[in-house]
């Protein structure tokens, strides 16, 4: 493992143990599909992200990517602000991040997290 990545991935785990234990899961799987996009995949394609979706354990979040977009959906019906608390806890856990240009909430309402070039 090279240094930057070495550095990365501490910085990464030291990030996930930070956060709140529901979020951890949903940050590492989100984490997955932005990392892939600078290994794996170029896109994921505009109807290819299906099968590629994941829930986490709990059924909390589903977790989709789309071309080079990675939706972030709350599987039961969301309380007034919480899609606002969990785009900035998102956006917190990628500032800094280059491979992410903007985590957002898109039209539908769902959480787009960009890592588009």
């Amino acid at each position: 493992m090279t240094l930057p990545k070495a550095v990365f991935s501490v910085l990464s785990f030291v990030l996930i143990l930070g956060c709140s234990p529901e979020k951890t899961e949903l940050f590492e799987k989100t984490d997955f599909f932005v990392s892939s996009l600078q290994t794996t995949y170029e896109s994921y394609g505009m109807l290819g992200g299906d099968k590629h979706a994941q829930t986490t354990k709990d059924g909390t979040y589903r977790i989709t990517p789309i071309g080079r977009l990675i939706n972030v959906k709350i599987m039961h019906v969301a309380e007034d602000g919480e899609y606002e608390a969990l785009r900035e806890d998102l956006e917190d856990h990628y500032e800094g991040d280059f491979r992410v240009n903007d985590v957002y909430i898109a039209q539908a309402g769902t959480i787009m997290i960009d890592c588009r070039n």
